[in-house]
């Protein structure tokens, strides 16, 4: 694991650089907004590409937001951790014209980890609910 001090130096973009490769969620449109201990907030602004037949943003849009939030959140500033599963409700369409997802660690030992990522659209509307666990490599 990274001691303190290296993880305070750490700016937003070193955090960034480090996730550049995650090219599905990168070239889908996701950012990073910022990160802290557990903590990570990703969004995407929305184009017609992420949109369904209906015209609304497709689940697999917001499926992927949120599993790169809970990907930074989680990784950012450790050692390696995997998804071990994923659990996602659709709660309501987005309105807006980004959305954002908010990761926050709620337990990890020393092998898993269990996060929850709530999102949503700029203008306030809940889109999503997302837990996920996760394996320590």
């Amino acid at each position: 694991m990274k001691d303190t001090e290296e993880m305070e130096k750490m700016t937003l973009d070193d955090v960034r650089e480090k996730f550049s490769q995650d090219r599905f969620a990168t070239v889908n449109g996701a950012v990073i907004d910022a990160v802290d201990e557990g903590y990570a907030q990703c969004s995407v602004k929305l184009n017609e590409t992420h949109r369904n037949a209906l015209g609304e943003v497709m689940g697999g849009a917001i499926f992927t937001l949120a599993d790169f939030a809970f990907a930074v959140a989680s990784n950012w500033n450790k050692n390696p951790q995997v998804s071990l599963n994923a659990s996602i409700s659709f709660l309501g369409r987005a309105k807006g014209e980004r959305l954002i997802a908010k990761a926050q660690k709620i337990k990890e030992g020393r092998t898993t980890c269990y996060y929850e990522v709530k999102v949503g659209d700029e203008l306030g509307n809940q889109v999503a609910h997302m837990t996920s666990s996760g394996f320590v490599l």
